[in-house]
């Protein structure tokens, strides 16, 4: 008996609905200018999960795809624009928008991309140059 959390999720007007099932294996804040620019947000709410634990209910064909780099597949709604997830194949991991999953409680457990920041945030989460070295950065802090 599968006993994992299922949460639901969709673009913005409801075209494209999703579930993600189980836990993100990591949650936390992006402070570099691809995020900023693409949320229009001076930080990105971030929720990673493997692929398997994704699934599009609704709306696959509406789904659209763009990737400024091969380290950023980014996904919206073909209909009215909605950001839905990104996903990075380089980590194996695809994040859905933490805002998309409201029955998510969102944990952050890690500031990345933090010496792009525009918007400084003081909540003792441990801040990163870039990313930590286990997920291919340089793994060197920064401070609040």
């Amino acid at each position: 008996m599968n006993t994992d959390k299922t949460y639901q999720g969709s673009c913005f007007c409801g075209a494209v609905q999703f579930t993600a099932s189980g836990e993100p294996e990591a949650m936390g804040y992006c402070h570099c200018e691809s995020c900023r620019h693409w949320s229009a947000s001076p930080v990105n709410a971030f929720t990673l999960w493997k692929p398997s634990a994704i699934e599009i209910t609704q709306g696959a064909e509406q789904i659209g795809s763009y990737n400024k780099t091969d380290q950023s597949y980014r996904k919206w709604c073909k209909q009215c624009g909605g950001h839905i997830m990104t996903e990075h194949p380089g980590m194996g991991l695809t994040d859905i928008y933490a805002a998309l999953l409201p029955e998510l409680v969102h944990k952050p457990g890690v500031h990345v991309h933090y010496q792009e920041t525009a918007l400084h945030i003081y909540d003792g989460v441990p801040k990163f140059r870039d990313a930590p070295a286990e997920i291919g950065g340089s793994g060197v802090s920064v401070p609040e």
